[in-house]
């Protein structure tokens, strides 16, 4: 898996993904008693993907964990996964956990007994045993950094990596922006005028950390400077809207 043949295509499985929206959510809303609350930065997430939650002690959610009736969920929280990068529909997934909140001194600890992830491709149903044993992806809470300083600073790298992307793809493009990256490939957000779509570009091996996701990106810039130029990319219209202040997001 050394080499450049980008043999490697392999994306994060479904409970691996939903760790990851986890361990990068800064905020989480959650439903109990017919009450909805917003938390922001209230919340921590431990190695078996249980999520320590901080609220008041006179909070409708600290009774509700008290009072629920045996072998009901005592509440449902929500999780979303925004693009750091401004781009049209910015929200890439959701996560739903349903499960128990049991009172203890300090944190809400709340146990998932029901795991559902919703991306683009559609709903899927994670096994809670799965989930627990699942670890997020190394570069999950770094994401939004990379992607931020990629589409901020390498404008022009960007633009190089379409290069392997299949030109029917950028037919009628006006913009591309990094959508996500994960250990295993990055994602590009392909804006037409009225329309869009993803294209992932998969890294060669999967990067770990840091350094192995550098490597593999300039794995896949060398790929892309090899390549022909895509005709299809309208630069022009990529001019006109950074000309016209013009947001495709």
């Amino acid at each position: 898996m050394g080499d450049d043949s980008q043999s490697w295509t392999a994306a994060p499985g479904a409970a691996e993904r939903a760790r990851s929206v986890l361990a990068a959510a800064w905020s989480c809303a959650v439903t109990a008693e017919g009450t909805r609350e917003e938390f922001v930065g209230a919340h921590t997430v431990t190695d078996d993907g249980r999520v320590l939650l901080e609220v008041p002690e006179d909070s409708v959610l600290r009774a509700a964990a008290i009072c629920a009736p045996r072998g009901e969920p005592s509440a449902v929280l929500e999780f979303a996964d925004v693009a750091p990068v401004p781009v049209r529909d910015r929200i890439r997934a959701r996560l739903w956990l349903a499960g128990w909140f049991s009172d203890r001194d300090g944190p809400l600890a709340f146990r998932p007994t029901r795991v559902v992830l919703r991306q683009q491709s559609g709903a899927v149903l994670v096994d809670p045993g799965e989930f627990a044993t699942a670890a997020p992806d190394p570069l999950a809470t770094a994401e939004a950094r990379l992607l931020t300083h990629l589409a901020d600073c390498h404008a022009d790298a960007v633009e190089r990596l379409t290069r392997l992307v299949d030109t029917s793809s950028l037919h009628g493009a006006v913009r591309v922006q990094p959508l996500a990256v994960d250990r295993h490939g990055l994602t590009l957000r392909i804006e037409r005028v009225r329309a869009g779509g993803d294209v992932r570009l998969p890294f060669h091996a999967p990067a770990d950390d840091l350094a192995q996701l550098t490597e593999r990106m300039h794995v896949l810039l060398a790929q892309a400077a090899a390549a022909s130029c895509p005709r299809a990319l309208q630069r022009r219209g990529m001019d006109d809207d950074v000309a016209g202040g013009r947001p495709a997001a």
